[in-house]
């Protein structure tokens, strides 16, 4: 058998089973990829959605979150309980505990993986939440209800203590920068979120750092020491990108792979998508990367259809969108606004539980914050995608629908 025979039957294979990984597979399929695609998850369970973890799953609504898909309909090979150490691109293999996997095409499709607190590893009571093991192991500690401790005040921070106020836990949730999603919107917007915290009967801790945790309680650097039958540490994510290290391919100072505008690696035949990629923007003039659902939905079908072509057909620049529900309020976002002029608020978050916030840059809107406002949202990324320049009167109005704003 000739190599390049051997390559062919080789096919695409693809790093990772979550969202990412998954809708490659089935983009791939869809848009007319005819041969081999293997698919590789380091977990054992079935591949499986993240964003119900925190909620249903972790609640005990739902029992798990596998997607619908039929691989074996697809002709896709689901290879689980792979976990991937190495890449040796000269000879287009990965290393796997089960021996080596060669590849034609290749797909980087490994998400991110939970940053941990420094010393509070292997600390009896201290928990993660980003896979269906760790939500299995902490909703029987939550329907205990005992006293928790959520470090971090950003997302996942604010639904994971959403959740733990459902299961009727006392809460407190610790920061250690002076506001909450300090690393994510500016003071002005966030600040009424911090009240949120409050109305929903959470203790909200900022400028508070962990010094150490120990079973049954959190000792913070000003001396002060917290109860906690449980800890939750939700202190944000980075791509799970270890493994490639010394295998050539181009990795960014936060650890992203650096992926082109059509999500093409540094290696031939190598492409990265959703978490564990960063991508080059041109609506925005930055690089991004983005660690939502949205971005591990419509990333795979850009890589897909350039694989399929087998040439750069498709360019990835997304209007990155991500929601959250917290403490009983749908959040939703959409664009990029660093760089953008001052926000223009619709409505008043003293006054409304219903507000945004949009952002424009020379009179264009690139971003809009949308608290229970799906209109807003909804219309408001679609003036983003067209990129034309708005009114800022007329932004301002909540009562104007964002659709009827323009210049």
């Amino acid at each position: 058998m000739s190599e390049q025979t051997e390559q062919t039957q080789s096919g695409v294979v693809i790093v990772g089973a979550g969202m990412a990984g998954v809708q490659t597979a089935v983009a791939l399929r869809e848009q007319g990829w005819s041969g081999p695609v293997t698919l590789l998850g380091a977990e054992p369970h079935q591949p499986y959605d993240r964003p119900p973890l925190s909620k249903a799953v972790l609640l005990g609504k739902a029992e798990d979150s596998a997607f619908d898909v039929d691989f074996e309909g697809l002709d896709i090979e689901l290879r689980l309980g792979v976990e991937v150490t190495g890449l040796r691109a000269a000879e287009r293999e990965l290393d796997t505990e089960a021996g080596p996997v060669p590849y034609e095409v290749l797909v980087l499709a490994t998400g991110a993986e939970p940053l941990t607190l420094p010393g509070a590893e292997g600390v009896p009571g201290v928990h993660l939440l980003r896979t269906l093991d760790d939500a299995a192991r902490l909703r029987p500690v939550l329907a205990e209800a005992p006293a928790t401790v959520v470090v971090g005040a950003g997302w996942i921070g604010a639904e994971f203590a959403t959740a733990a106020r459902e299961a009727g836990c006392a809460v407190t949730v610790v920061e250690a920068a002076d506001r909450v999603l300090a690393g994510a919107l500016p003071a002005e917007v966030a600040a009424p979120m911090a009240q949120w915290y409050e109305e929903a009967g959470a203790a909200l801790l900022t400028g508070a750092k962990v010094a150490s945790v120990e079973p049954g309680r959190v000792l913070l650097a000003d001396g002060r020491e917290l109860p906690a039958g449980a800890v939750v540490v939700g202190i944000g994510a980075r791509p799970a990108t270890r493994w490639l290290a010394g295998a050539g391919v181009e990795l960014g100072a936060d650890g992203s792979v650096t992926a082109d505008a059509y999500l093409r690696t540094s290696l031939p035949g190598v492409y990265a998508v959703g978490d564990c990629a960063s991508f080059p923007s041109g609506r925005y003039g930055a690089r991004l990367l983005v660690h939502h659902w949205d971005n591990a939905l419509q990333g795979p079908r850009v890589v897909a259809a350039n694989i399929v072509a087998r040439a750069p057909v498709q360019v990835y620049d997304p209007v990155p969108y991500f929601w959250s529900e917290q403490f009983g309020r749908f959040v939703q976002y959409a664009g990029h606004h660093a760089g953008a002029d001052e926000p223009v608020w619709r409505g008043d978050p003293a006054a409304e539980a219903a507000w945004s916030v949009c952002w424009l840059r020379d009179g264009v809107l690139v971003a809009v914050l949308a608290v229970g406002r799906p209109r807003d949202l909804a219309q408001g990324r679609k003036l983003i995608e067209a990129g034309v320049p708005v009114d800022p009167a007329k932004v301002r109005d909540p009562a104007t629908p964002l659709k009827s704003a323009l210049a």
